[in-house]
């Protein structure tokens, strides 16, 4: 079975995207098998993608735990495991051609600067993930931006998201899910919701959102499944996708698996890995049926 886009018929494929910096919990168990298993479903591939980008909490033993995990649960994916950590010049192509656009710029701001200019302002404007950056180097001169470079200060690469909104002009994306406010369709969006987001660092050349919408079209991912955490991010991973002239996938962003206090499971939690539990004697089945699966 194939998914249709407008006039063009795709295959479904669909990805499960972890981090190797503890092990799977049942929140990540809820989300791979429901990628996993919406692919079967229709015929389509399932990938897997190990998002490492971040050196200093990644381990090469919880990546070999996400690999035996899987492979307990029963999920079987269809080419080698794609690792981030091995795509830096793909990241670094597209920082560039987003900078021919002359969409990015350095800020020099500490989290603490840029928490005290917040604190001044009287109507700090906030997104999904809190207070917005207030554009403090936005409008820099060139030539005290590259003074600060040049004496070795770091920095981070934000997207000028208006003028990238700009550019871009309206944009929509598919949902097949159930979006935190029961959406569904085409959504419109909305990339100034977070701001200028960074997209990559002085000594890192790229960003979950960055690096996210480069590897989805580079694996062909046509449905991405995952939890309505993210259901804003992809707001402004639309927009990367219009101005690096990626295809832009389908969402279906699934429910939450949450503990009896409410809360998301969380990797130090470690009464719910997927690793004690199969060490318990817990079978995979029985993890379906406790996930409500």
């Amino acid at each position: 079975m194939t998914s249709v886009c407008g006039n063009l018929v795709r295959m479904i494929v669909t990805r499960f995207a972890p981090s190797p910096t503890g092990y799977l919990h049942l929140g990540h168990a809820f989300a791979a098998i429901t990628a996993h298993d919406t692919a079967r479903r229709s015929g389509g591939r399932f990938l897997l993608r190990i998002e490492d980008i971040d050196s200093s909490r990644c381990r090469a033993e919880f990546e070999r735990a996400i690999y035996d995990d899987l492979v307990w649960l029963g999920l079987k994916w269809d080419e080698p495991a794609v690792r981030q950590s091995e795509r830096f010049d793909a990241y670094r192509l597209a920082l560039q051609q987003l900078q021919s656009q002359a969409l990015l710029y350095p800020c020099f701001c500490t989290r603490s600067e840029i928490a005290a200019e917040i604190a001044r302002a009287s109507e700090a404007p906030h997104g999904p993930e809190g207070p917005i950056y207030p554009g403090t180097c936005r409008n820099l001169r060139p030539s005290e931006r590259e003074h600060r470079m040049q004496s070795g200060a770091s920095y981070a690469l934000r997207l000028d998201v208006n003028q990238a909104a700009a550019l871009a002009g309206p944009l929509h994306f598919e949902e097949q899910g159930s979006g935190p406010d029961g959406e569904k369709g085409m959504i419109g969006t909305d990339p100034r919701l977070f701001g200028d987001v960074v997209l990559a660092r002085k000594d890192t050349p790229t960003s979950y959102h960055l690096a996210v919408v480069v590897d989805d079209a580079f694996q062909g991912v046509t449905l991405v499944t995952r939890g309505n955490d993210l259901f804003s991010a992809t707001h402004i991973q639309r927009l990367l996708q219009a101005l690096l002239q990626l295809p832009a996938p389908a969402y279906a962003h699934h429910r939450l698996v949450l503990d009896e206090n409410g809360r998301k499971f969380s990797k130090r939690d470690r009464a719910v890995t997927v690793r004690h539990l199969r060490k318990s004697g817990v079978t995979p089945e029985e993890i379906r049926k406790r996930l409500g699966l």
